[in-house]
C-alpha cells in the first residue's frame, strides 16, 4: 500500500468560521421560529464507525441516506486512525454549525449572514471529506436556514418599528419646538429647552434621509422663529427699561429731597408712597436697577436713621416715666381709705404728679388700669361713709311710730280694751316693716 498525505484525501475544502458580530447593543429577545437543536461540539450519533468504513487499500467510505461515497484515501496509518481523522473533520463541521445555532438563538449574529453561511455550508456537504451523520448536519443546516429567514424577517420588522419610533420621537421634538416658537414667553426656559431638544435630536438615528431632512427643516424653522420673537421682545424690553430708569431716577431725587426732613409722621408716609410707586414702575437692567435702588435706599435710610434716633431718645424718656408712675402707684395703693376726705386729698396729690410725669410707652396700658382701680377704691370708700340725712330721719321717724303704737297697745291691754290693743299692735307691726325697710336701704348705701 502506497503511503499518501492524509491531507490530500480528495475532499473539498470546508468553509472557515463565520465572522463574529460587530460590537454594538445586543438586540432584545425575539420570538422563536423553527426549533433549533441545542449546540453541541459533536452531534449525537456521530460515531464514525456507524457512518463509514475503511477498505484494506485505505479507501474511506461515507455511509448516508444517499448511499455510499468515497471521502478519501488513508495511507498514514491503520483504519482506526482514518476513522479518527475523518471523524474530527466531521466534528469541526458540527462545531461550526453549533456556533451558527448559538448566534442565531441568542440574537448576537446577523440572521441574513448566518443564513448565507448555512446555505454555503449545505452546498459543501455532498462532497465533504468527513465521517459522521451528515444527514443530521443537513437537517440542522436546513433548520438554521428556516430559522434565519424568520429571524431576518423579524429583524427587518423590528428595524421598521425602530425607524417608526425614531421618526415619531423627532416628530414630537419638532412639534414641541414649533409650540415653543409660537407661544412661549419663558425666554430662558424655552431657549434652554430648544438646546436640549437639539442635543436629543442628535442621538436619534435610523430615519430615512428624506424624512430626516423634512423634520430637521421643521425644527430649524421653529428655532429661527423663536430667536426672532425673543430678539424683538428684548429690543422692546430695552426701550421699556430706559423709561423705567428715568422714572426711578426721579424717585431717587424725590427721596433725597425728603431725607433731611424732621417732620417724622408725614415724611414716613411720603417714603411709604415712594416705595409703593417704586414697586409699580418695573425693572431696569439689573446693574442699573441695583445702583438706583442703593441710591433710593440710602436716602430712605438717612431719614429713618434720624427718626429712629429721636424715637429711641423718646422711648428712653417714656420708659423712665413708666418707672416713675410705677412708684406713684405703689404710694397710691397704700392710701388709707378709712378717712374719705384724707384719702381723696392724697389721691389728688398723686394724680397731679401723675399728670406732670408725662407719657409712657404705648404698651404700658397696665399703669392706667391700676390707677383707675385705686381711684374706684377711694371713691367707693367715700360713698360708703356718706348717709342721706332725710333717709336717716325717715328711718328714725318710722321707729318712733313703732314705739308709740306699742305703748298704746300696752295701755289698752292693761285697761282691758282688747280690741283697741289689737289695733295698736297691728299698726306697730306695719310701722316696724317700714322702719326695717328704711334701715335696710341705709345699710345698702354704706
Amino acid at each position: 500500500m502506497t503511503t499518501q498525505d492524509p491531507t490530500n484525501a480528495g475532499s473539498a475544502p470546508t468553509p472557515g468560521p463565520i465572522p463574529g458580530p460587530k460590537p454594538g447593543p445586543r438586540p432584545g429577545p425575539r420570538p422563536s421560529a423553527a426549533p433549533v437543536p441545542p449546540p453541541t461540539s459533536v452531534a449525537p450519533g456521530s460515531d464514525p464507525h456507524r457512518f463509514g468504513r475503511v477498505d484494506d487499500d485505505g479507501t474511506v467510505w461515507l455511509i448516508s441516506s444517499a448511499g455510499e461515497r468515497i471521502v478519501g484515501s488513508w495511507q498514514a496509518g491503520d483504519a482506526e486512525a482514518a476513522f479518527a481523522h475523518f471523524g474530527r473533520r466531521f466534528d469541526d463541521l458540527s462545531t461550526e454549525i453549533a456556533l451558527m445555532e448559538a448566534r442565531l438563538e441568542s440574537g448576537t449574529g446577523d440572521a441574513r449572514k448566518i443564513r448565507a453561511a448555512a446555505a454555503t455550508l449545505a452546498e459543501t456537504l455532498p462532497t465533504a471529506s468527513v465521517l459522521g451523520d451528515v444527514d443530521a448536519l443537513a437537517a440542522r443546516l436546513s433548520a438554521i436556514t428556516e430559522h434565519a429567514e424568520s429571524a431576518a424577517a423579524e429583524a427587518k420588522a423590528k428595524r421598521e418599528e425602530q425607524r417608526a419610533e425614531q421618526t415619531a420621537r423627532k416628530e414630537a421634538l419638532a412639534a414641541e419646538a414649533e409650540e415653543l416658537a409660537a407661544n412661549s414667553t419663558q425666554w430662558k426656559a424655552a431657549g434652554d429647552r430648544l438646546r436640549t431638544i437639539l442635543d436629543e435630536w442628535k442621538t436619534i438615528t435610523g430615519l430615512d434621509r428624506k424624512t430626516d431632512d423634512a423634520l430637521w427643516k421643521r425644527y430649524s424653522a421653529a428655532r429661527e422663529t423663536f430667536n426672532r420673537r425673543r430678539g424683538s421682545h428684548f429690543a422692546e424690553l430695552d426701550r421699556e427699561r430706559a423709561g423705567v430708569k428715568h422714572a426711578k431716577e426721579t424717585l431717587c431725587e424725590r427721596a433725597e429731597a425728603l431725607s433731611g426732613s424732621t417732620d417724622w409722621g408725614p415724611t414716613s408716609g411720603a417714603f411709604r408712597d415712594l416705595l409703593a410707586e417704586w414697586k409699580t414702575v418695573g425693572r431696569a437692567a439689573k446693574d442699573v436697577d441695583d445702583a438706583l435702588w442703593r441710591r433710593f435706599k440710602a436716602a430712605q435710610d438717612t431719614f429713618f436713621a434720624a427718626r429712629n434716633a429721636v424715637t429711641a431718645e423718646r422711648d428712653a424718656e417714656f420708659k423712665a416715666n413708666a418707672t416713675a408712675k410705677e412708684a406713684l402707684l405703689v404710694e397710691a395703693e397704700r392710701i388709707d381709705t378709712s378717712d374719705a376726705d384724707s384719702a381723696r386729698a392724697a389721691l389728688r396729690t398723686i394724680t397731679d404728679k401723675w399728670d406732670a410725669i408725662g407719657k409712657v410707652p404705648r404698651e404700658r396700658t397696665d399703669l392706667e388700669r391700676r390707677l383707675r382701680a385705686i381711684e374706684k377704691k377711694v371713691r367707693d370708700a367715700a360713698e360708703a361713709d356718706w348717709t342721706d340725712p332725710q333717709a336717716q330721719a325717715r328711718a328714725e321717724q318710722f321707729q318712733a311710730r313703732v314705739e308709740q303704737y306699742e305703748k298704746q297697745a300696752a295701755k289698752a291691754e292693761a285697761a282691758g280694751r282688747t280690741r283697741e290693743a289689737e289695733e295698736a299692735r297691728a299698726n306697730a307691726e306695719q310701722w316696724r316693716q317700714w322702719a326695717d325697710a328704711a334701715a335696710s336701704a341705709l345699710t345698702k348705701k354704706r
